[in-house]
């Protein structure tokens, strides 16, 4: 509990945790908003559409995640950390606990806030969460942004460098995982396997490119948050081995 006490007190004792958490708030609603101002009678939204921007947000939680380890790395502060707590894997994991919680929260926020600016919005639209795949489609997005900070972390902790983590961590979820499918004969095929590409799934129940997914909108999520974890571990076992 002491670690988590100390890395809850260091992530808020910086500006960047809160101006994530605000940027990550306000595009993803602010997105939600303008799009539910487009709805009408003849093109209502759904409750699915009211998630359409989630990529935005979640982008600016992988930076802060990512930031949130390789600041301490910078400025070698993670030093006198580990001198002070010289077991390695319970201060990271402690961090990782405390950045994915966090992630957590602000991904539920951000989800009701854009469901409810849409229902105020865009009234003629029917966004009742009356089936279970509704509540997916919203109270979804939180697990997908807790399963993300870890990722981040984990590249964090293997890079060590803000900007090479924030470049790889931004590139590899928007653009590499989108351009995979264009590898002729397997790449639509392995593209289904890439770790954000199975959160989206998640939290649409379907793939953009092919009908027939490998994996449900469930077992994509366990498949996510299985490929963290393992990400997680092999950082951890690099931090062990080498300097900070």
């Amino acid at each position: 509990m002491t670690l988590l006490a100390v890395e809850r007190i260091k992530l808020f004792s910086t500006r960047s945790p809160w101006w994530s958490m605000f940027l990550a708030l306000a595009l993803t609603i602010g997105f939600a908003g303008l799009m539910a101002t487009q709805a009408s009678a003849n093109s209502p939204m759904g409750v699915s559409t009211t998630q359409i921007g989630y990529q935005f947000g979640l982008m600016v939680i992988m930076v802060m995640a990512a930031l949130a380890v390789t600041t301490e790395y910078r400025f070698g502060t993670i030093r006198a950390t580990f001198q002070a707590a010289p077991n390695r894997t319970r201060v990271l994991l402690a961090k990782t606990a405390v950045v994915a919680a966090l992630a957590l929260v602000i991904g539920e926020i951000a989800a009701f806030g854009s469901w409810g600016v849409s229902w105020v919005l865009a009234p003629v639209s029917d966004l009742a969460l009356a089936t279970a795949e509704q509540w997916r489609l919203v109270a979804g997005v939180g697990l997908v942004f807790m399963g993300a900070a870890v990722f981040s972390i984990a590249v964090g902790i293997l890079l060590r460098q803000s900007a090479g983590a924030v470049t790889l961590l931004l590139i590899w979820s928007m653009l590499v995982e989108q351009l995979i499918r264009l590898v002729p004969t397997f790449g639509s095929d392995l593209q289904e396997w890439m770790p954000f590409t199975a959160a989206g799934r998640f939290l649409t129940g379907s793939n953009r490119f092919t009908e027939s997914a490998p994996l449900g909108p469930w077992a994509s999520l366990a498949y996510f948050f299985a490929l963290a974890v393992v990400l997680l571990i092999i950082a951890l076992v690099t931090a062990n081995r080498r300097d900070a």
